[in-house]
């Protein structure tokens, strides 16, 4: 009986880790999504959520008071301090509730590999409070990316890379990885770098304890 490997996975706005998360998924993984888990701790009434509406004020409020994260955005892409203000109230929530989620897939007998998916996994930690087996980085070239984000999201250039300016460069999270995948090119390019990571995982898996 082997435990599930637990890999954290992160990369920079506009990379295409969504992508590859779903690729991930398709061949079995399970993945604790730090966004969704994001969204969740900031429902209303709960700790998080107050103290973003005690340090930003209603205007980050949709009219049902449930906090809009486009607003929200605005605010702290414009504001390091505000950005470090926001992940001060919301990540210890976050991170409990992501090692409890991967506690709970690790007693899930047909569990072989915990993916985390977290975005600021390298501007938090290191992962070691989740005790990750090792780091993936998906890469994407500062171009390739910016003219992802005006497709997606509707940017204009200045607006796309300022976002990108906004966050740790990307070249530094890859130096810190254990597997890159280069997400510069076709879809199909990107699924055989994820298979051939699988494999990789696949043959890593450690006994259960």
């Amino acid at each position: 009986m082997s435990r599930p490997l637990r890999l954290g996975l992160t990369g920079g706005i506009g990379s295409g880790k969504t992508l590859v998360t779903r690729l991930l998924r398709d061949l079995g993984a399970a993945v604790v999504d730090a966004d969704a888990i994001a969204r969740e701790v900031v429902a209303p009434g709960l700790p998080a959520y107050n103290g973003i509406v005690r340090t930003f004020g209603p205007g980050v409020l949709r009219a049902d008071g449930t906090i809009d994260r486009a607003a929200l955005g605005v605010r702290i892409f414009a504001d390091a301090e505000a950005r470090r203000t926001l992940n001060a109230l919301t990540h210890p929530h976050i991170r409990r509730r992501m090692a409890e989620e991967g506690a709970r897939l690790s007693t899930t007998p047909e569990v072989d590999v915990i993916v985390f998916d977290i975005p600021l996994l390298l501007e938090t930690t290191d992962g070691r409070d989740l005790d990750l087996d090792g780091i993936v980085v998906v890469d994407a070239a500062d171009d390739v990316r910016v003219a992802r984000l005006m497709a997606r999201d509707g940017l204009t250039e200045d607006e796309a890379r300022h976002r990108l300016a906004a966050q740790v460069p990307l070249a530094q999270k890859v130096s810190r990885a254990d597997w890159v995948i280069d997400n510069n090119g076709s879809p199909a390019e990107t699924r055989r770098q994820v298979e051939a990571l699988w494999k990789t995982l696949q043959a890593r898996r450690q006994p259960r304890h």
